[in-house]
Order: structure tokens, then sequence, then C-alpha cells
């Protein structure tokens, strides 16, 4: 396939073989969450955005694996350095105890391991004092961790806080900061603790203008300042372990909040030393044209959670942060997952060598424009940070039979909130390719009104 021509061609979607793949997957298959019967041909065709079904169609995915594949599919600027290798069995040891080497000096490897991976984090998140790395499977698992360290750091504080909208994964511990969809959450017990406050929506709004319930009293205080106050406030500061916030709202509709209440947060989170955890699971690795999400707003965070783009789950904090007594954290596979770690050093390679972060700023920009300059009806918001994108629709109907359509001309996509459709490209998405992909949303908008 050469990216450079490639053109998206769809005979039906999905097609007769995908089908009785799906059917074939979910004779076995829990049920689970499934957009649509979608099935890669891994065989065929595939590079960037671009890639081959079973039947045949040749479609643009502009949902990047959920940001899980942050390249897109074959990519060169990875694949060709995976390529110099051997690769051995296995290719995941027991990181927690044992480590691995191809044989060079620390900090020289060809082949980079989990070692690598966790310097090269430590190096890009030295601007928030962070220096420490516990590797993990997942997300879920990065956010079990994270919130693991800031309860023992604390000593035991029995609160935690988390925001309206918010999702942090699908384990015990994650469900329970949860405050998106029920389905999560019901009937799944919970730890104990958790309060919950607004979450900006009105990424333009001051304190006197807020919306959403953060803000209280005109503006002169907010929700979260009056639950920890010391004399008045309801959740005691001193036995509150951590404030958890993803810096953007994934899952719960693609929020990107304002400066106030980016600044409020903050300055609750120094003002009683609770930690901060920003979950960058979706908008980390420069999702947003900055390498963390974070970086966009005046917080500090005390510790990050990473995963998708980075291939591996990461909890990065200061040494301090973590427990000093050895199993309090361990993992059979945490640390020792070759491949991925050096899809991940790779990754964050590539985007430092190609200068992605500047091209998911211009190519993000250029998709925004696109589609607010069709003007389409019942669209009411078009919205992003770099490649983290998002298009709101006047209902959740209207939001479903705009996606619908767009499979059907080719366009992955993916559905979050319960009116919006999200999308991310490749970070090394061309101007080519957003065009093509802002078109046949436009078109499908237009077919689906």
């Amino acid at each position: 396939m050469d990216r450079d021509t490639a053109e998206v061609s769809v005979t039906e979607m999905p097609g007769a073989r995908a089908r009785e793949w799906a059917e074939y997957h979910r004779e076995v298959a829990a049920t689970t969450t499934y957009v649509y019967d979608f099935v890669w041909d891994i065989t065929e065709d595939a590079e960037g955005p671009f890639c081959t079904d079973v039947d045949g169609n040749v479609l643009l995915d502009f949902t990047s694996h959920v940001a899980a594949a942050p390249l897109g599919y074959n990519n060169p600027k990875i694949m060709d350095r995976m390529a110099e290798f051997d690769m051995v069995d296995p290719t995941k040891i027991a990181g927690q105890d044992f480590y691995v080497s191809d044989g060079s000096d620390p900090g020289e490897s060809a082949l980079p391991g989990p070692a690598d991976l966790m310097h090269e984090l430590v190096d890009r998140t030295d601007h928030y004092d962070l220096d420490t790395v516990f590797l993990s499977n997942s997300g879920a698992e990065a956010v079990e961790n994270a919130i693991k360290i800031c309860y023992d750091d604390s000593g035991g504080g029995k609160y935690g806080v988390t925001f309206d909208g918010a999702f942090h994964g699908r384990t015990l511990g994650a469900l329970s900061l949860n405050r998106s969809k029920s389905v999560y959450r019901k009937r799944f017990p919970e730890v104990p603790g958790v309060h919950d406050v607004p979450y900006c929506d009105d990424r333009g709004c001051s304190p006197e203008t807020c919306s959403c319930g953060f803000f209280v009293d005109d503006g002169d205080t907010s929700l979260l300042r009056e639950k920890l106050d010391p004399k008045t406030g309801h959740v005691n500061p001193e036995e509150t372990s951590y404030i958890i916030m993803e810096p953007i709202q994934g899952e719960g509709g693609y929020r990107f909040p304002s400066e106030p209440f980016m600044e409020e947060v903050a300055d609750l989170a120094e003002t009683h030393d609770i930690p901060l955890i920003a979950d960058e699971i979706q908008s980390g690795m420069g999702r947003t044209g900055e390498l963390w999400g974070s970086d966009h707003y005046p917080i500090e965070p005390d510790v990050i959670t990473g995963a998708k783009g980075m291939r591996v789950g990461a909890t990065i904090a200061n040494e301090d942060t973590f427990p000093e007594e050895r199993a309090r954290l361990s993992s059979t596979w945490g640390a020792g997952d070759i491949v991925a770690a050096a899809q991940g050093v790779f990754t964050l390679r590539a985007i430092d060598e190609y200068d992605l972060l500047d091209n998911a700023v211009v190519r993000g920009e250029q998709f925004k424009e696109i589609v607010r300059d069709a003007a389409l009806d019942g669209v009411t918001d078009v919205r992003g940070k770099g490649l983290m994108l998002a298009v709101e629709f006047e209902s959740p109907d209207l939001r479903d039979a705009v996606q619908e359509a767009a499979l059907r001309r080719g366009l992955l996509t993916l559905a979050c909130g319960s009116d919006v459709i999200r999308f991310l490209p490749p970070l090394d998405v061309t101007e080519r390719e957003i065009e093509m992909g802002a078109s046949l949303l436009i078109e499908a908008a237009v077919d689906a009104v």
C-alpha cells in the first residue's frame, strides 16, 4: 500500500466475511463493548490510518485503536526499527523478578527494554519532578497502583476525590472512581470514601459564568473548596489521599476544561497537600499536541498514569511517593514485556524525530476548520486539542446515525459521552488524510440529517 495515494474503497460494511468472523468470535467471547463488525485482515495492506478488512474494504481508521496505536497500522517509523531485531522467546519475562538486556551497556541498548522505557518516561516528566516508574500491563492497573501508592503515602487517608464524567478503568478500584455511565459500576462493590464534584464542561467559562456547578456563590468559591474546608467541609483534607482527574475527559465526552477550573483544582491540591493524580492514559503520549495533556494547564501532577500509546501501563511519580517496603507493589508481567517496551520507546523517539507534536497541532486545527466551515445541521460543537478531536451533535440518535453513515463510507470513528463522536487520527496523519476523513464525516452528517 502506498500511503500517499491510498483511497478509501468500500463495497459493503460490514461485509459477509466480517459478519462470519464476528459471529465466530462471539461464540466463545464474553459480551463486551464491540462498536461494529470491523475485522482487520492482518495479511492485507495497511499503513498509518489505512487498513483492509476481511472483505477487501479499504478503510480510514480515525480511532487509532482508542489512541493505543498512536501511529496507526504498520507505520515504518516503528516497524523499520523493530525489523532490525530477531525476536526471542519469551518476549514477556517475569519483569518484577528478573531484568532484561540486549547485552549492551545500560542506556545504550539497540533494542530498548523496560528499563529504557522507564528512563525515557522520567526524562519526559522531570518538569513535574517525577523520577520513578512502576510498569504494569494496562491503564486500569496503572490507575490501581496510583491510588494504592497515594493511600500508602498518606498513611491510609480514607478519602479520594474524583469528577463527574470520569472514566479510569474497569478493575474494582478504578471502577470506584468512575462517574460516567452507570453500567460500569452497578452491582459491583466499591472502594469507600470516594467523593465527586462536577467537571468543567465549558472550556471558556469563568468562575462567574460557570454552569457545570463546580463554582458556586457567583464564582466566589467552588464546590470542591467547600467540601475540603477544614472547618465547615465534610471531607477532611488531612484524611484525603488523592484527587484524581483526566486533564481532558475521554469517555465522559472529550471535555476540555477552563483555565479557572484547573487553577482551582491545582490551588486546592497545593493548599491541602493532597496528591494530584493525572490520568493521561488517553490524553498522553503526544495526543493533544503536548506530550501530556497536563502540559496545557496550570496543574502540577504528583502522579501520572499512562498506557495506550505507551504500549504498557505506567504509574509515574516521585520516589518519595512510592512505598519503600518490598512487595507492596508487584506484577509478574509488569516490567517484562520486551516488545511493548521497545514499541513504547520507539514511539516516544518518533514523536521527537518527526516533530509529531507540531504535526498534531497543525492537523488538528485543519480538521476543526474544515468541519466548522461546513456549518453542518445538528452539530453543536467542534472541539479538540491536537489530535484529540470531538464533534458534538444535538442528540444521541443523530450522533449514532452519523457514526453509522461514516462507517458505510469507510471512516472508523468512536463515540463518547452521550452525543459526541471522537476522532484520534495517527500522530503523523497528513494534510491529505485529514481532508479525506473530514470530507467523509461531512458527507455522513449530511446524509444522516
